[in-house]
């Protein structure tokens, strides 16, 4: 038996065992190309009927006013955008979100529309079936399981799709749909042609999928590159180690100087091209104040800019992000992103859309020609 025909027969069981967990991310994966799209679809009556010429509340204003409405709310952060047509988005805990008019302060209402419980809901059956509690592990284990094995079929894919002779009509069969062919040769042709075509944008999904689910995936990115892998989160806070550095902490209120429209000012200042801002309301003991600049779509690291604001002086005291990191963070932070495709925005999230619709049809092929093989004629 020679090496292709043992690449072949491991192939072909590993297909077998990972394709119907595999056939559920990629239609699942599909339903999420556009998610967060859908999510902001969702909330498109919150679009204040205000004009670009009218004087929207700052920030401060806002927090106020929703200060009076319910003097209990515990506010995390604060969203918004270079259009003040779009409502601020106030963090309150829990993943909730309360949409604010930018002209009138209102509270137009919150994130919990029915199409992003529906996307939450196939979220999770994506990531573990959509178990919960204790069966939640169990889930996510399968899933991360079959994503390795879909990796190894993919590499070996590509093994066994490369023809024997490259002559002009081998590499063309193999590139091509042909027509007229019978079911089997059909399913052959199909199998090739996409795994050919989709095979990169593949590669991308299934590794930074599996990074996603093992600590020992995103290690080996910073190991490969020449660095440490940072020390797990857990280890880092049963340790009281902090992998970024703090700003001193002052019992009790602490006199700011700086208030959150004047920070706001300086952000924009900083990047005057910006989309969308995100100013995370400190406690009362914090010396500093943070901002995240964005002039993508909030999903595209690169262009996002982490400040630090000295609250009783004003000045900016830090920068951070994308460019700041080491090589081995970038890329393991481009994979998060690249897992759908965010990263190079609607291109990049069509193109995973139709590498997840590719996955459907190779699991399909696959399955079929493996039931011809043992249970169908020859």
């Amino acid at each position: 038996m020679n090496f292709r025909k043992i690449i072949f027969w491991i192939h072909l069981p590993v297909g077998i065992l990972s394709g119907l967990v595999v056939l559920m991310m990629s239609l699942t994966g599909l339903i999420l190309t556009y998610e967060w799209q859908l999510e902001e679809w969702s909330f498109r009556n919150y679009i204040s009927a205000g004009t670009r010429d009218g004087r929207p509340l700052t920030v401060g204003m806002l927090l106020d006013n929703l200060a009076q409405v319910d003097p209990e709310v515990s506010v995390g952060s604060v969203i918004i955008r270079a259009d003040p047509r779009e409502p601020a988005a106030v963090s309150v805990g829990a993943g909730r979100l309360l949409f604010l008019d930018r002209y009138s302060g209102q509270v137009l209402g919150d994130n919990n529309s029915a199409v992003r419980r529906l996307l939450r809901k196939v979220r999770s059956i994506h990531r573990w079936f959509g178990l919960e509690g204790q069966y939640q592990v169990a889930g996510r284990t399968f899933t991360a399981v079959a994503n390795l094995g879909f990796f190894f079929l993919i590499v070996s894919g590509v093994y066994l799709w490369w023809p024997r002779g490259c002559t002009r009509a081998a590499i063309r069969n193999a590139t091509w749909f042909r027509r007229g062919l019978t079911s089997k040769a059909r399913d052959f042709n199909w199998h090739n042609v996409i795994g050919f075509w989709l095979a990169l944008p593949l590669i991308v999904i299934v590794f930074s999928g599996a990074m996603i689910s093992y600590q020992w995936v995103g290690d080996l990115v910073y190991r490969v590159v020449g660095e440490s892998p940072p020390l797990p989160r857990a280890v880092t806070q049963a340790e009281g180690i902090s992998e970024q550095p703090s700003s001193p902490r002052v019992g009790g209120r602490l006199p700011s100087l700086l208030t959150y429209d004047e920070a706001v000012v300086r952000a924009a200042g900083e990047m005057p091209d910006w989309n969308i801002m995100t100013l995370v309301v400190p406690e009362a003991g914090d010396s500093f104040l943070s901002v995240s600049v964005d002039r993508g779509s909030g999903r595209q690291p690169p262009k996002r800019l982490d400040l630090s604001f000295d609250r009783r002086s004003g000045e900016l005291i830090g920068r951070d992000g994308y460019g700041f990191y080491s090589q081995g963070r970038r890329i393991r932070l481009w994979l998060r992103y690249a897992h759908t495709g965010e990263i190079y925005g609607v291109f990049g999230q069509t193109v995973a859309g139709m590498a997840s619709a590719g996955s459907v049809v190779l699991v399909w092929t696959g399955l079929s020609l493996s039931w011809r093989r043992f249970f169908g004629p020859s």
